[in-house]
């Protein structure tokens, strides 16, 4: 399916970025830049994607949020690493995937797609909504991106720096993070409301 092969090149484009973001000239750098914001936004085309050709299915829901995990992940190891970000942002991050892919998998394990496990109207508004998710993916998209830039012109001298673009980066990651741990609440309440009245089954 189309729209599965469009997930699949995300890998690829997020490993030549990392390979630009530790090496490179400024322009590699900005060259890698420009490919980080094609590989955030072919996210959205591959739901498109998807929904025009009717090619939804629970495999692609999985893909998708594994690619839009592993995308997270990485880069905010990596500019950890680089020093552009705290080291509490990337722990926050894993922390919150963690919790909330174990209880997600309930679900799947039922056939389930992720999105639809959702029981309240409040959980529906801040996980599965279109403008929550719209607004969580444009600014993972700023930041990302120029948190990219900032470490594209860390190859010009000192006295160049764009101090100005690290300061808005580092305002938009703190964001980004309230927004992550904002839509992660409603899926870890649930999962450990459903823990509770859900008992264990006993091998025969």
């Amino acid at each position: 399916m189309l729209a599965t092969l469009v997930t699949f090149a995300r890998f690829p484009i997020l490993a030549a970025v990392i390979a630009t973001l530790y090496r490179g000239s400024l322009t590699t750098r900005l060259i890698g830049a420009g490919a980080l914001l094609l590989g955030l936004a072919l996210d959205t085309l591959d739901g498109v994607i998807a929904r025009r050709r009717n090619e939804t299915s629970l495999f692609g829901s999985v893909l998708d949020i594994a690619a839009d995990r592993t995308y997270e992940l990485v880069l905010w190891m990596c500019f950890a690493d680089l020093g552009l970000v705290p080291i509490l942002m990337p722990l926050v991050v894993t922390a919150r995937t963690a919790l909330t892919d174990a209880f997600r998998s309930i679900g799947i394990g039922q056939g389930t797609a992720p999105f639809a496990q959702l029981r309240t109207r409040v959980g529906r508004i801040l996980v599965a909504s279109s403008w929550m998710r719209t607004g969580y993916g444009l600014s993972k998209v700023l930041t990302f991106c120029s948190l990219a830039l900032t470490q594209a012109f860390r190859t010009l001298p000192a006295s160049e720096h764009h101090d100005g673009l690290w300061v808005a980066a580092q305002g938009l990651a703190w964001i980004t993070i309230g927004l992550c741990v904002l839509r992660g609440l409603p899926v870890i309440t649930q999962g450990l409301q459903q823990c509770r009245v859900t008992p264990l089954s006993r091998p025969g």
